[in-house]
């Protein structure tokens, strides 16, 4: 299998298109073709944890419509890889998750390569997002791909496994609980010292990000921008 369906999701489309150009790098460095199916939108997470199933279905099926042909499809999100595996079943049936694919698994369990030849001199912390970790169970598969990285400095998180409070509509419906828990995240980055902050999130990313321009601290990347440096 040398070609997969690329999902780059709405927050990437919108605000970090660097994201998936580097998925695309790091996926032909090791050769494989990668397409970008144009008529995809939306996941449909949004509309789920809301409470608007049928709006989350409606959705489903359009992602199966347009990445049905795919026999693998990535993406740069545990977020909504997780939205696909764990939900659609619920929604429509669809077992379509069973082939979606956050990198760091496509990566290490399809591809089976943890060295895909970056170089990156820097100091570097890793974020584990909640659903990477708790609902795809990554474990330290983003880790061993920025082990891996030529130049890279990593230095562990205090308190890795707490939740940054971004949460989706959670960090709106609940602000000053997200906003203490952001403060904890921000303080713990900064006090690792490190250049980066680095996760598979760029929607976390987004979070701890705001914390950081006021507070200060490591400047937030997405692991995938990382492995796609040659520098």
């Amino acid at each position: 299998m040398r070609r997969v369906g690329l999902f780059i999701t709405c927050v990437n489309d919108a605000l970090y298109p660097r994201t998936p150009k580097a998925v695309v790098a790091v996926l032909e460095r090791l050769g494989y073709e990668v397409d970008f199916p144009a008529a995809q939108t939306c996941c449909g997470q949004m509309h789920a944890n809301s409470g608007y199933k049928r709006d989350a279905a409606a959705l489903a099926e359009d992602f199966e419509r347009v990445f049905g042909g795919y026999d693998a499809i990535v993406t740069p999100s545990g977020s909504c890889a997780a939205m696909a595996r764990d939900q659609y079943p619920h929604l429509t049936g669809s077992d379509i998750g069973e082939r979606v694919h956050e990198l760091s698994e496509f990566l290490i369990d399809v591809a089976g390569v943890e060295d895909v030849g970056a170089r990156f001199p820097h100091t570097v912390t890793y974020h584990p997002t909640c659903h990477g970790t708790r609902a795809l169970g990554l474990g330290d598969k983003p880790l061993r791909l920025l082990r891996a990285v030529g130049g890279i400095e990593l230095v562990d998180l205090p308190a890795a496994d707490q939740c940054c409070g971004f949460g989706g509509t959670f960090a709106v419906k609940n602000g000053e609980v997200s906003s203490a828990m952001l403060v904890d995240k921000c303080r713990n980055a900064a006090d690792t010292g490190a250049e980066y902050l680095a996760a598979a999130d760029n929607s976390c990313l987004t979070h701890i990000g705001g914390g950081i321009t006021r507070s200060g601290g490591p400047t937030p990347i997405h692991y995938a921008e990382i492995l796609a440096s040659t520098a």
